[in-house]
């Protein structure tokens, strides 16, 4: 109940303390015309505009025969088909096609929502992250869908765009909160950019989005969300938008070039030698190419951040070895609605092949998957009584305001980082299962510089002088559908084979059992893979001592 007043009581205070300039309507002339168009640097997929033009549309898993009808016309099949239908990242598909068959279509469908969906109202459609979001693939396509049409459309188009800038104007004022705030400023900032007599509104949306920047970019360039994929949409939005205050002639604002300075080795950190990005709390599945793109729009020669105390992450690399690791706290709740509960595990990877792995998130098409991929059981690290190291919101009653947030987690967050000749050491703890059992969960990874063995050490250290209780725990290790295991020494240790590496896998002769999981971040869907699972009583093993031997290099 106090949180749900809490939530209550802050968005009175963001709306009755918004400035007067958000809050008022648009005053200067309504623009007439564009003046530029920021660049969509994601990848286009030519063969989809086939399918669009056809009638199919696909997203978030769901395919839609729309049979002749308007698609905006359709009940979607869900919420999440829905937004990305109506914010018009597909356009792209059509653009990369460059015929003037897809082109067209490109314009008889934004024209149908227009005519469909051309005021306000409760349809999802103008909710504020579909209204942002619709607005930078309308600007950054603008070239395309304006083509030589009638100035009533080309006015229609604007004005669209103008009411839209005024709902994110008012939603801003009035407590927009998590991730969409800064989506909408970019938004905001990208039209007052583009259009012509909004220089007017530049100021106050620049200011909004060099706001939000500060609160949602962490120091050393992890985003607040803690979820990777955040840095990769991000990146996709803000390098155009940098761009275009150059194409303009005019200054970015200082945040906005010093957030990408330091998203960039950010980004670099979460990145295995396959391209892939770590599976850490929402990371689903990578496009390599997507964040070769990324990268390729900044310096190359920028550093890759090894410790990031701010996110909460430890990267360890050595020879052809990597260990990536989580030494967070869980987000603030507004920000978590993604996050999992995977503090201190890890992934481990070797040259271009993935090890060690989370679980990962399941992509639009399995959303009932979700649960089960936040829990800690879903994660490499170490649960306790077959529970989870946060708490979740449910869906029903008061909790049902604050679905999918995390309600309480790992807070006080231990971690140091030792560099020694022999190794580079990671140790770190966290409080998640104090309240419930009084036992704190440490970690200690250590990685040789030759990248030939990674060592860990997993301890539950009581929080009281109290002797530990009588509560299971288990230490999972789940790995990538590549590699298979099999036990050695009479299920004392586990061989290890990928298509190009055989790693020993040891736990100072405790049982290890090899058990059925599962990889939810796989490009086609969730596929099957095995984990390494060591599992006994807190109140009976002081620390479990494990390792990973590599024995044939990738």
């Amino acid at each position: 109940m106090r949180l749900l007043a809490g939530r209550g009581a802050r968005k009175a205070r963001v709306a009755f303390a918004a400035p007067f300039h958000l809050l008022a309507r648009w005053s200067a002339p309504e623009p007439e015309r564009l003046l530029i168009a920021p660049q969509d640097i994601r990848t286009g997929d030519a063969t989809q505009a086939g399918d669009i033009y056809a009638g199919f549309f696909t997203f978030a898993g769901k395919i839609v025969d729309s049979r002749g009808v308007s698609p905006f016309a359709l009940k979607p099949p869900s919420a999440e088909w829905g937004r990305a239908l109506n914010g018009f990242g597909w356009l792209r598909h059509l653009r990369a096609a460059d015929s003037a068959l897809a082109r067209a279509n490109a314009r008889a469908l934004v024209k149908e929502f227009i005519a469909l969906r051309g005021r306000p109202s409760n349809h999802l459609a103008w909710a504020p992250e579909v209204v942002a979001r619709r607005a930078l693939s309308w600007l950054s396509q603008s070239p395309m869908l304006l083509e030589n049409v009638e100035y009533d459309d080309y006015r229609r188009f604007v004005g669209l765009l103008v009411e839209g800038h005024r709902l994110l104007q008012r939603c801003l004022a009035e407590g927009l909160s998590g991730e969409t705030q800064l989506t909408a400023a970019t938004a905001m900032t990208a039209f007052a950019l583009c259009a012509q007599g909004a220089a007017s509104q530049l100021t106050a949306a620049s200011a909004a989005l060099s706001g939000q920047l500060k609160l949602q970019i962490l120091p050393d360039g992890g985003p607040i969300t803690r979820n990777p994929q955040t840095l990769v949409d991000l990146m996709f939005d803000l390098l155009p938008l940098r761009q275009a205050f150059a194409a303009r002639g005019l200054p970015p604002p200082p945040e906005l070039l010093n957030a990408l300075d330091r998203m960039t080795p950010a980004l670099r950190m979460f990145r295995h030698g396959d391209g892939t990005l770590a599976l850490f709390n929402g990371m689903g599945v990578t496009a390599p190419e997507s964040v070769a793109t990324l990268l390729g729009y900044q310096d190359s020669h920028s550093a890759t951040l090894a410790n990031a105390p701010h996110a909460g992450y430890q990267r360890l690399a050595a020879g052809a070895a990597l260990a990536i690791m989580d030494v967070g706290p869980a987000p603030p709740p507004l920000f978590s609605r993604a996050a999992h509960a995977g503090c201190l595990s890890f992934e481990f990877s070797i040259g271009g092949e993935r090890l060690v792995v989370n679980c990962g998130a399941p992509g639009g098409s399995r959303a009932d998957l979700r649960a089960t991929a936040r829990t800690t059981a879903a994660h490499s690290t170490l649960s306790l009584d077959d529970s989870s190291s946060c708490l979740f919101a449910g869906g029903q009653g008061l909790e049902g305001y604050f679905e999918g947030e995390i309600l309480s987690g790992p807070a006080a967050i231990i971690c140091s980082r030792d560099e020694r000749a022999e190794e580079i050491a990671v140790t770190a703890s966290h409080d998640g299962y104090v309240r419930r059992y009084g036992l704190r969960h440490e970690r200690r990874l250590g990685l040789s510089r030759d990248g030939r063995w990674l060592r860990g050490r997993d301890r539950l250290v009581a929080a009281s002088d109290a002797a530990p209780g009588d509560f299971a725990y288990a230490l999972r290790f789940h790995l990538h559908p590549k590699i298979t295991a099999s036990p050695l020494d009479q299920g004392r240790g586990a061989l290890l084979l990928g298509p190009g590496t055989t790693v020993v896998f040891e736990a100072g002769g405790l049982p290890i059992s090899i058990e059925e999981s599962i990889f939810f971040a796989a490009p086609g869907g969730p596929r099957p893979c095995a984990q390494l699972a060591i599992q006994g009583n807190a109140a009976d093993i002081a620390e479990i001592l494990w390792s990973f031997n590599v024995r044939q290099p990738a």
